[in-house]
């Protein structure tokens, strides 16, 4: 799906759908975590018109995810607590930055000095293409139970939402590639395939759902 090397396991879906309060307290730290990291991005390279109007829409984005999730736990009477450990996220950051860096001549030739917001921002889109995947598969679990009609109307809307963050990350990283879509393609695939290495080894962990333990 996507870009993604490695599908999620099997067993993750049914599992998940079982827990849906814990999807849903998990995601709404991620929207915040999601919001703030594209605002971060965003206030480090104000001087791209293009980069800060295109993050800070994604970051406007993610909270009103958040609130709409969080109108959801507070009807349920559930609470957020403190953010849990994200390790897949973290994980995935520390792989790309083990990476050699994309080589000057052959990958973003005069915008290289640029490589670590590409990165960021491709790593940006993998985490949105497991999140897709992942509401895909909990949108399917569900489709069946009447039981479950406002949690599968909110998975399938966000799938869709994450499918065009995805998007919308890897078009802004070949804008700041100046525009080298083939040299982005290319570092995309090589991070695409840590994030399938993280993702096999967290593949017997089951908690959690959105951008964080959603991919383990």
């Amino acid at each position: 799906m996507l870009c993604l090397k490695v599908p999620t396991d099997a067993a993750w879906p049914a599992v998940a759908a079982e827990d849906a309060d814990a999807v849903l307290i998990d995601h709404a730290h991620c929207e915040i975590k999601a919001a703030s990291n594209a605002l971060s991005l965003a206030a480090r390279h104000p001087d791209d018109p293009q980069v800060v109007r295109v993050l800070t829409d994604v970051a406007r984005e993610e909270i009103e995810h958040f609130q709409r999730v969080h109108t959801l736990l507070v009807a349920r009477g559930l609470t957020l607590g403190p953010p849990p450990v994200d390790s897949y996220a973290a994980q995935l950051r520390r792989a790309v930055q083990s990476l050699p860096p994309a080589p000057s001549a052959s990958a973003l030739g005069r915008h290289a000095h640029l490589s670590p917001l590409v990165d960021r921002l491709l790593v940006g889109a993998l985490i949105e293409a497991r999140s897709c995947e992942r509401f895909k598969l909990l949108a399917e679990a569900t489709a069946s139970d009447p039981s479950k009609r406002e949690h599968h109307e909110l998975w399938r809307d966000l799938l869709a939402c994450e499918a065009r963050h995805f998007r919308t990350f890897v078009d802004l990283a070949v804008h700041v590639a100046g525009g080298d879509r083939a040299a982005v393609d290319a570092r995309l695939d090589r991070i695409a395939a840590c994030e399938g290495d993280i993702v096999g080894a967290l593949a017997r962990s089951f908690a959690g759902v959105s951008r964080a333990a959603i991919h383990g």
